[in-house]
């Protein structure tokens, strides 16, 4: 399991904003809530860009606090003209120490390569994404060669990222709202793990992607969890609640994951 801490400063307990840094206490009591049951958190770097200079010293202080013990995402969606990249990559595993980001691909491997190129670091390329929009573009099919079938966009981003890295440095944003289409992608790409958002908020079944998704031994999901914990309670208890509901979730993935 991993927690996102889309730490939403209007949303937390109103108690916290009394704090220096109301939105670091909020990460700091989640994150002591939370720390056993699971092996990764996701910070959403727009609710902490959205602060401005205070936003970015939240999120530092925040990434360093969770420490090396679990994985962490940068969950900033970066893609852009290699040059670009390789400041942003910079910026999220040099002076920042995530060790992962989010990227978008639709500029094509120099935009995903600078992020490639770090050691023990990982880039988590968008691949079917579990927003309405998705239908847009990436479900759209191409068109086919004679006598070849058509695939879906998505199918073509992930055939051909899949060959810029290796299942140790790259892996698949795939939204849990998409489970029909965790067979097809899990041939597409057999050895690599995705990070899957959408369960809770967004409706995505784990007992369905479970399914679908042919995990073995040593692959499988990362599965983000964010609203539904953080935001258990609004209260003076919402530590508390945050863990109750963390630890729902990671008994439900031990019985459909284990």
């Amino acid at each position: 399991m991993c927690v996102g801490l889309d730490s939403d400063i209007t949303k937390i307990p109103k108690h916290l904003l009394q704090e220096v840094d109301p939105v670091f206490s909020f990460n700091k009591a989640i994150i002591d809530a939370t720390r056993d049951l699971c092996v990764s958190y996701k910070i959403n770097t727009a609710f902490y860009e959205a602060l401005g200079v205070k936003g970015w010293e939240t999120m530092e202080k925040t990434v360093k606090y969770i420490g090396d013990q679990h994985f962490t995402i940068a969950d900033a969606k970066r893609g852009d003209i290699g040059n670009t990249s390789t400041q942003y990559a910079k910026a999220f595993f040099e002076a920042l120490p995530f060790d992962s980001i989010t990227v978008a691909p639709y500029m094509g491997a120099d935009s995903v390569q600078p992020f490639l190129e770090y050691e023990g670091k990982w880039a988590i390329v968008l691949g079917l994404t579990s927003n309405k929009g998705a239908a847009d573009f990436e479900m759209k099919k191409l068109v086919a060669a004679e006598g070849q079938s058509s695939n879906y966009l998505f199918e073509q981003v992930l055939t051909t990222v899949s060959g810029w890295g290796t299942p140790s440095n790259l892996m698949f944003v795939v939204g849990a709202t998409q489970a029909e289409a965790f067979v097809a992608i899990r041939k597409i790409t057999p050895d690599h793990f995705y990070l899957v958002p959408g369960v809770g908020a967004q409706g995505g079944s784990l007992k369905e992607i479970s399914e679908k998704a042919m995990i073995k031994n040593d692959v499988g999901l990362l599965v983000n969890v964010s609203r539904a914990i953080i935001y258990a309670s609004d209260k003076e208890d919402f530590a508390d609640e945050a863990r109750k509901v963390a630890k729902e979730y990671q008994s439900e993935m031990s019985t459909y994951l284990g």
